[in-house]
């Protein structure tokens, strides 16, 4: 927590590019709070191991690797708040952050809120959400020992936590809505390789069922049409993200998936507002590029205070 209300940088997100930006603008000497509404690190917290991360040949936990470059910044004099930005008054040269714990002023804002997990809007998820329906196998997986879960979707994220699922469950269903996985060779070849996965393909999930725990999905084909039930314990979604942008209530321009657009430099049309990591336009959603838009984005925010 923080007395001061006033600052030269505020960062609105605590994820890997929210961090690097800190790091560099507190080396800067630039007076820098972070606002993060969740656990610092963001979506890399659920990782369970993230080998492709430079310096780290063995690999290391998300967590881990968070509170690194957390602790990293923050030896260099980053002031970080858990808070939930609510508006942004981004016109004038005095930037107002609104947030849970108060208004914080700026002369740079560096949007790096980075995404939360899509939902499928069926029905059964809400209800269910927290009693057998997940979207962090890492922080779950615990709960659904010797019982059969399904695994929605097909990415990097969900074969990951199909893979790691297989430590607690008896069985991992990989329900994915085409015939082949959108995941990386080394994940693919890792999930056909484990006995205790299996897949349905051209499938969708069209609504979770039970009591009061899940206990089946209906499911659907998208080619034939055909639908089905599966009993499972659990349901792990993983369907992609959606960027954090709902407090910008309209002030920046967004692309068609509600991404922020910026120009190479990470600055947006708003002199002095700047966007970084996976909110911006064509992000592709990794840590080493998300820290590399950070980094980029303290640079101009520096200079852009300079001039």
């Amino acid at each position: 927590m923080t007395n001061n209300t006033d600052y030269d940088v505020v960062i609105v997100g605590g994820g890997p590019a929210g961090l690097t930006a800190g790091l560099y603008s507190a080396r800067d000497r630039l007076n820098t709070l972070l606002i993060e509404m969740g656990l610092i690190g963001g979506q890399i917290v659920n990782a369970e191991l993230v080998d492709n991360y430079p310096g780290f040949p063995e690999g290391i936990s998300g967590y881990e690797l968070a509170q690194l470059m957390h602790q990293q910044a923050t030896k260099y004099g980053l002031n970080t708040m858990l808070a939930e930005a609510t508006a942004l008054d981004l016109q004038g040269e005095q930037k107002v952050v609104k947030t849970t714990e108060g208004d914080f002023t700026a002369k740079v804002v560096l949007i790096t809120g980075g995404s939360e997990r899509q939902k499928l809007g069926i029905p059964g998820e809400d209800t269910f959400t927290g009693t057998g329906v997940s979207y962090c196998a890492t922080c779950d997986a615990a709960f659904f020992r010797e019982l059969r879960v399904a695994v929605v979707g097909g990415g990097n994220a969900a074969i990951t936590e199909a893979i790691h699922l297989t430590e607690f469950a008896s069985k991992v269903v990989v329900i994915h809505r085409r015939d082949q996985l959108r995941a990386s060779r080394v994940l693919q070849e890792k999930a056909f390789s484990e006995p205790k996965i299996e897949f349905i393909w051209n499938s969708v999930v069209e609504e979770i069922e039970g009591e009061d725990l899940v206990k089946r999905i209906k499911l659907r084909n998208v080619i034939t049409g055909e639908k089905s039930a599966l009993e499972v314990g659990g349901v792990f979604i993983s369907v992609g993200l959606r960027p954090n942008v709902d407090y910008l209530n309209d002030i920046l321009p967004l692309d068609p998936t509600s991404h922020i657009i910026t120009n190479e430099r990470m600055e947006t049309e708003i002199p002095g507002v700047f966007g970084a990591g996976d909110i911006r336009h064509d992000s592709v959603r990794q840590a080493i590029t998300a820290a590399g838009d950070g980094a980029t984005a303290a640079i101009y925010a520096r200079r852009f205070i300079s001039e």
